[in-house]
């Protein structure tokens, strides 16, 4: 017995024991399974700018006093970990899913990369997470679903790829699903409509396509759905009238088609809507009306069409009304002007008519008015000059007609060209110290002097188009010292006197068209300093020759030169081609060159260009966008000589007309080099010798015109030369063979007699102007422009258009929606 008494003492020690040892087996393991599972991640980034790992995630301090890190105040395990905007770059590791308790991971904007592995799967007590802003790729993992207390799942702006697994329509607690800028693809699954708590989804900027399910809508608890920018099809269901929540959706640049559904204009709760760049039809129905919360409205660039509805009077805090690039007909309804909160209008690229009413002085918070481009008439109302915050005004291209009424100080951007506008530039543009983009009074009847204020003025705005009006007298000679011009145009005015020398003072200056006036001046040496892009001179009475060049660095940004039709001579100057550096080089970069646009404000805006080309006889207009052009145009002129060799050297040129001048000797075979070549005039002139073999290798010349000058010789053949008519060589009497009647046999090496040069009735005169501004072609919606013919289309000309088109298309994504909430 006294053994057992001894026993049972030391048995409850060891109990005691045992379960001490039980509990260090149960705590300590645990924690440092965090650190361990934490280390590994540190182990796997690669850099760490900050250094904020390296220095502060060390073994020496308590896992829970780490930087990002959270622990759970019971059991100090990581319950939180939050490495958001550190610069990060490297790897998720496996061990990470030992978190057991872990339930907020955030790691946004950072670096991370690669695929995420099935060990996070362990991760069951997550309920956030954010790895938004990096660079995972790989498909979304099915096992996603093992994370069923999670509310929110934020992976946008990766390279997820794959499709939207349907496994997430089981986690029944999900209120964020956001997915967007990923490459995810295929339809969105139908058992998102199981997710009766979502709030947001965004699935934006991916590649999904096929319809929007029905089932997307029983997410009756939704108040923010994005599906902008994908290719979805099919109409808008009727079942989004479910969405009695809804505060905002995007459903913009799809392919959706059919009608605006009724019952989207029972969302009554409707803050921002947009469902712009589809393919949209039929009216705007009058329920819009009930939409009385909606602040942002979007219907741009669809196929909508009939009036605009009287009841879009009631949305009383409507601030931004985008509806332009449809088919809207009828005038524009008077309770449009009781939306006296709404700063911006955009209604162009429509059909409207009628007058604008007086009652727009009612909206006295506007900021944009862009009613250009419809078949407005009557007179600009003067209540548009008590706008007191107007900013951008553009009523271009309509039928509008009267003089210009006062105009507000505040407007940093007026386009009224392509209107029947009258009388002179009123005073009050002397005023508009605002003016920062453009000034556009093109194609109107203006007439009077250029009043000497817009000199002053030049030291604030970028662009002024006065072309195509009746204006005379002499260009302001005050030109500010910090002149920050970019787009002087005055062509086709009755302008005399010189060209002033302040113009210099703009170094910004890209574009400069003065052509079809009478100004009487020698070749603007001094204008090479500048980084100009483009020049025209043409059809003035510019005189002398061109040369003394100051330096190498003169005019290396010019990419248009046009001096035709004046009375420049002397030689071809050598050290003029030699500074084209622009159109010298091959890798000249011609996506997007500076001068076809300007964006001083985040709209952004094209510059048209006008090519008039004369065709026996009949004059035609192209008016485009034209992304690379590269043209030199130096005819009708005096000019003498050979033509320098250097001019094969301009490899990036795509127009060459140096036709009704007095060049003589041979057509160099250098010229065989242009390979970007589409039109070459060399008519009208004393060349001789054989045509080049070498212009055979032009793979891209639509247009050869070799008229009447000395030629002898073999036609060559092959390639393009086989698609050109007699038209390309008549009045060279020593010439012979295909298309040519003439056989070659026994005149092939006779020297032809001098020829008389006669008008070539199908020379080719390119003419062009700069249109600066929106003047028709400022371009909200950002389109690819279009072109106009007054005549037919010559299809060499058409061809030259379509592959320039094709080779430097520009691309762009406008989003006006305020932004994601």
């Amino acid at each position: 017995m006294g053994n057992i008494g001894f026993l049972l003492p030391l048995k409850v020690f060891v109990v005691v024991l045992c379960n001490f040892v039980t509990t260090l087996s149960e705590e300590s393991p645990s924690t440092t399974t965090d650190q361990l599972a934490l280390l590994a991640l540190k182990a796997h980034v690669t850099h760490d700018p900050q250094n904020l790992l390296a220095t502060n995630w060390t073994s020496a301090t308590s896992v829970c006093n780490w930087i990002g890190v959270t622990c759970g105040s019971h059991h100090q395990r990581v319950t939180a970990l939050n490495l958001s905007h550190m610069g990060l770059i490297g790897t998720i590791p496996p061990p990470l899913g030992n978190l057991s308790f872990l339930s907020e991971l955030d790691i946004r904007f950072n670096h991370f990369h690669g695929s995420l592995s099935m060990e996070l799967a362990n991760l069951s007590s997550l309920k956030y997470i954010n790895f938004g802003h990096n660079n995972f790729r790989g498909e979304i993992p099915s096992w996603f679903d093992s994370f069923t207390q999670l509310h929110s799942l934020l992976l946008y702006s990766n390279n997820f790829s794959g499709v939207i697994p349907s496994s997430l329509g089981s986690l029944s607690n999900l209120e964020k699903l956001i997915l967007y800028d990923n490459d995810l693809k295929g339809q969105i699954p139908i058992a998102i409509g199981n997710l009766s708590k979502l709030k947001r989804l965004y699935l934006d900027n991916n590649q999904l396509s096929g319809q929007i399910p029905s089932a997307v809508f029983k997410c009756k608890a939704l108040e923010f759905l994005s599906l902008t920018d994908n290719v979805l099809e099919g109409s808008v269901p009727q079942e989004i009238g479910n969405l009695t929540r809804l505060r905002y959706l995007y459903l913009d640049n799809n392919n959706l088609i059919g009608q605006l559904p009724s019952a989207l204009f029972k969302c009554q709760e409707l803050e921002e809507l947009n469902l712009s760049q589809n393919a949209l039809k039929g009216s705007v129905p009058q329920e819009i009306g009930n939409l009385t919360k909606v602040i942002w409205l979007h219907f741009y660039r669809n196929n909508l069409t009939g009036e605009i509805p009287a009841t879009i009077g009631s949305l009383s805090v409507l601030r931004y009304l985008y509806s332009e690039n449809n088919s809207l007909t009828g005038q524009l309804p008077l309770t449009l002007f009781k939306c006296q909160e709404l700063e911006e209008l955009f209604l162009f690229d429509n059909a409207l008519e009628g007058s604008v009413p007086q009652e727009i002085g009612n909206l006295t918070k506007l900021r944009w008015l862009g009613l250009n481009r419809n078949n407005l008439t009557g007179k600009i109302p003067a209540t548009i000059g008590s706008l007191p915050v107007l900013g951008f005004l553009y009523l271009d291209c309509n039928s509008l007609t009267g003089r210009l009424p006062t105009l507000q100080p505040s407007l940093r951007g007026f386009s009224v060209s392509n209107n029947n506008l009258i009388g002179e530039i009123p005073s009050s543009v002397c005023n508009m110290s605002s003016l920062r983009y453009s000034l556009d009074l093109s194609r109107n009847n203006f007439h009077g002097i250029i009043p000497e204020c817009l000199g002053n003025l030049s030291n604030s705005i970028a662009m002024v188009d006065l072309s195509m009006n009746s204006f005379h007298g002499k260009i302001p000679e005050n030109f500010h010292k910090d002149c920050l011009l970019r787009v002087f145009g005055i062509n086709d005015n009755k302008i005399e006197g010189s060209l002033p020398r302040s113009l210099v003072n703009c170094s910004k200056l890209e574009i400069l068209d003065i052509g079809n006036n009478n100004l009487i001046d020698t070749f603007p040496i001094w204008l090479g300093k500048l980084d100009l892009q483009v020049l025209i001179l043409r059809r003035n009475r510019f005189y002398d020759r061109i040369d003394n060049f100051e330096g190498k660095f003169s005019f290396t940004h010019l990419r248009i030169i046009d001096l035709s039709h004046n009375d420049f001579n002397g030689y071809l100057p050598t050290n003029f081609f030699e500074n084209l550096q622009a159109i010298r080089s091959e890798s000249e970069n011609k996506d997007d060159p500076k001068y076809m646009k300007y964006s001083g404000t985040n709209r952004g805006y094209y510059i048209y260009e006008s090519l008039f080309i004369t065709i026996k006889g009949s004059q035609m207009e192209l008016l485009k966008i034209l992304n690379a052009w590269t043209i030199i145009d130096l005819s009708n002129n005096r000019f003498k000589g050979q033509i320098p060799e250097v001019v094969g050297e301009l490899h990036s040129l795509i127009v060459l007309n140096l036709s009704h001048n007095s060049l003589s000797g041979p057509i160099p075979s250098i010229l065989g080099n242009l390979s970007a070549l589409e039109s070459l005039d060399l008519s009208s002139n004393k060349l001789k010798g054989k045509i080049p073999a070498q212009l055979v290798n032009l793979k891209f010349l639509e247009v050869l015109n070799l008229s009447w000058n000395n030629l002898m010789g073999l036609i060559p053949r092959g390639k393009q030369f086989d698609t050109f008519t007699n038209d390309s060589y008549i009045g060279n009497l020593g010439l012979c063979g295909l298309p040519l009647s003439k056989n070659c046999s026994n005149e092939q090496n006779l020297e032809p007699k001098p020829t008389k040069s006669g008008e070539d009735g199908d020379a080719v005169n390119w003419k062009y102007s700069i249109l600066m501004g929106y003047g028709c072609g400022l371009v909200c919606g950002l389109s690819m422009g279009y072109i106009v013919f007054t005549t037919g289309k010559p299809w060499w000309l058409v061809r030259i258009i379509e592959r320039v088109q094709q080779k430097y298309v520009i691309r762009g994504k406008i989003r006006r929606s305020g932004g994601r909430k």
